[in-house]
């Protein structure tokens, strides 16, 4: 169920991004650049945004179709929204943020896409958003399969359309947090605290997005002044000039290795 799902979604959601990609995404965009009511122009129009809302709506349509009883589509929809902040810390932690694809030439530029650049230019909208072909195999696989076996075909369905529009509240959260942009509500304004100093601190902790429990239970949340020394791999995640002179992919790919804060490469 999960492969036939992806299969379909993925070739769908190709096409969206090929066909609706307007002038505005012509060029270049920068959060720390933009005002809110920018960011959401940029939001809705999106082509990944776009085809995770498109997707949702045919997934809501197929359990229209053969749905499941209530009860188990009730506790497909609360596994899937409750096991969405575990995955995503899991992947962010051992994954994007790993030191062994890099050094696979088939997985170094997947790396560089998915995280790598969103380090070194952390308020690059384009970077910013997740990749298609990397995002929705993820999202179909660490759902589907559970509200498969809760609810059936009518489960899997319901399971990937809250994994999907779960993605599209991440997203615009983590937008949010890149924005130059003072949050009103404490609970952003907290996540915002947290996830700055994952990226312009130490990115060896706060790996939440929306939620720090998981970041709790495993001992890597921190506030600054628990960690007072900088880490020096905030922006480059390990990937120093040393490291590319033996593992290279990346740095082909980059046109070298930049150490320095993203505001001030090209001062001078």
């Amino acid at each position: 169920m999960p492969r036939l799902v992806c299969s379909k979604t993925k070739g769908l959601a190709v096409k969206i991004a090929q066909t609706t990609r307007p002038g505005f995404w012509n060029r270049s965009h920068h959060l720390d650049k933009m005002t809110l009511k920018e960011l959401w122009v940029a939001y809705i129009s999106y082509p990944a945004i776009v085809a995770y809302m498109l997707l949702s709506l045919v997934a809501i349509g197929l359990y229209a179709w053969r749905p499941a009883p209530l009860v188990p589509t009730l506790v497909a929809v609360g596994v899937s929204a409750l096991v969405y902040p575990l995955v995503w810390y899991v992947l962010h932690r051992w994954v994007l943020h790993s030191r062994w694809m890099f050094k696979m030439p088939l997985l170094a530029s997947t790396w560089k896409r998915i995280h790598y650049d969103h380090h070194q230019d952390p308020n690059h909208l384009e970077v910013l958003f997740g990749a298609l072909h990397t995002t929705l195999p993820t999202i179909a696989l660490a759902t589907a399969p559970l509200g498969y076996l809760i609810g059936g075909f009518g489960g899997a369905c319901i399971a990937f359309a809250t994994g999907l529009l779960t993605t599209c509240f991440y997203e615009f959260c983590h937008c949010i947090q890149h924005l130059a942009y003072k949050p009103k509500s404490k609970w952003l304004a907290e996540m915002k605290k947290r996830h700055m100093a994952h990226h312009f601190h130490d990115e060896t902790g706060n790996f939440g997005i929306t939620t720090f429990f998981w970041d709790k239970l495993f001992g890597t949340f921190y506030d600054r002044p628990e960690r007072p020394e900088k880490s020096t791999t905030v922006f480059n995640l390990g990937y120093t000039p040393e490291v590319a002179e033996k593992w290279p992919h990346v740095a082909r790919l980059s046109g070298g290795v930049a150490t320095s804060h993203p505001r001030k490469r090209g001062e001078g």
